[in-house]
């Protein structure tokens, strides 16, 4: 067996939900699901088929994400794992959606950070054993910091 990283890095202004579900139809529902969540939502989906002829499934309404999508699961290419790539929303605004769908198993990440996935390689096939998703933290937020925080969240308009 062996461990590997991928490294993934989502374009500048673009969000990433990196996941694992169990079904072909796992695109195709994905697809409707976003669509009808916002008519802004820009997206790329890719998903690791796990049997059968074991292609890389896709869909998407942004070229540039929809190319990128298909790229991280190519390295990732571990077996009914899919990368969604968001841009025009935040994962807030629609991953409790994701989570709700009948074919998703999990979620590793939601993120506009760069992550490591951690993988297994078997003679089997690739698993994710995890998600290393930014930095080491650096100390505990000041009052400062507890102020910068609010005033962020309400210019996001997530608070009032």
């Amino acid at each position: 067996m062996n461990i590997l990283s991928v490294r993934l890095e989502a374009p500048p202004n673009t969000n990433m939900i990196v996941g694992q579900a169990h079904f072909i139809k796992t695109v195709e529902d994905m697809y409707e699901m976003l669509v009808s969540s916002s008519p802004t939502i820009r997206f790329g989906i890719a998903f690791c088929e796990a049997s059968g002829k074991a292609l890389i499934r896709y869909d998407g309404n942004d070229d540039m994400l929809v190319r990128k999508a298909i790229e991280f699961a190519s390295m990732i290419s571990a077996g009914h794992v899919f990368v969604l790539l968001i841009s025009n929303a935040y994962p807030i605004n629609i991953l409790n959606r994701v989570k709700m769908m009948d074919e998703v198993a999990c979620i590793y990440c939601a993120t506009a950070n760069p992550v490591e996935l951690i993988i297994v390689e078997t003679e089997q096939g690739r698993g994710v054993l995890g998600v290393v998703d930014g930095v080491k933290s650096k100390g505990v937020e000041s009052d400062e910091d507890r102020r910068e925080r609010h005033e962020l969240l309400r210019r996001l308009g997530y608070k009032r």
